[in-house]
């Protein structure tokens, strides 16, 4: 198995073959939540333009996402996990547009299969790539905004590579010096509107989930993320 640790918009163009696309703060963290809580479908998309479009289309639609990390305009939920926890979502289809993590799959034009990734379903990921026997396999770290690599997420790709090569890391000792460096934001209580605390623990949960997000392609339909157990 050739695994490869990518980074940024470039890293997704330059994927091949089983791709993960890696956003711990915050996106697919969050969407791992949102499907915990009952989502039925998560279309994942680049374009904030085409979001509003969707809804128009399909008004039971719900919005969620964010740029800078605000909660964009007429959306529901923002991209925050703390936040968004008590939304009864049961069957319900979201719309998620983020600054880093969406933009991800909007541009592995490559991919062969796209799994959306952070450290709460990171072992699951790693089971999942293990039982696909792919041979050629991406870690896309998306980065703060798409545009500077981060911490949280080059350590969720090598925690996935350690896994699939059998060579563990001191995954705890590494988190808890993300409360220093790319982490530092929820603790800051002038950002806190921003990036809550509470986001901070959720999105380091590591392995709290037994599922991997799946990116579905229809023919007929734009293509949408799903929960699949491993």
């Amino acid at each position: 198995m050739n695994i490869q640790i990518l980074q940024l918009i470039d890293g997704a163009r330059a994927a091949r073959g089983l791709t993960a696309i890696i956003d711990v703060f915050r996106a697919y963290s969050v969407e791992a939540y949102l499907f915990a809580q009952g989502v039925d479908k998560i279309i994942p998309v680049g374009d904030a333009d085409l979001v509003y479009r969707l809804k128009q289309e399909n008004p039971k639609f719900i919005l969620a996402g964010e740029r800078h990390g605000k909660i964009l305009p007429g959306f529901d939920m923002g991209n925050s996990p703390s936040e968004n926890r008590s939304i009864n979502l049961t069957g319900k289809n979201v719309v998620h547009t983020t600054s880093a993590g969406t933009q991800g799959i909007a541009n592995a034009f490559y991919a062969d299969e796209i799994l959306g990734c952070s450290l709460v379903n990171a072992r699951a990921t790693a089971e999942y790539i293990r039982k696909s026997g792919a041979e050629e396999v991406s870690l896309v770290c998306m980065g703060y905004e798409a545009l500077a690599p981060t911490e949280e997420d080059t350590l969720c790709a090598r925690y996935i590579k350690s896994l699939l090569e059998n060579k563990p890391i001191d995954l705890l000792s590494e988190i808890e010096k993300l409360k220093y460096t790319s982490g530092a934001k929820f603790f800051d209580s002038k950002q806190n509107d921003v990036f809550p605390r509470d986001d901070f623990a959720m999105c380091t949960d590591v392995d709290r989930f037994d599922f991997v997000l799946k990116l579905v392609k229809p023919e007929s339909e734009i293509p949408y993320m799903t929960k699949q157990s491993v």
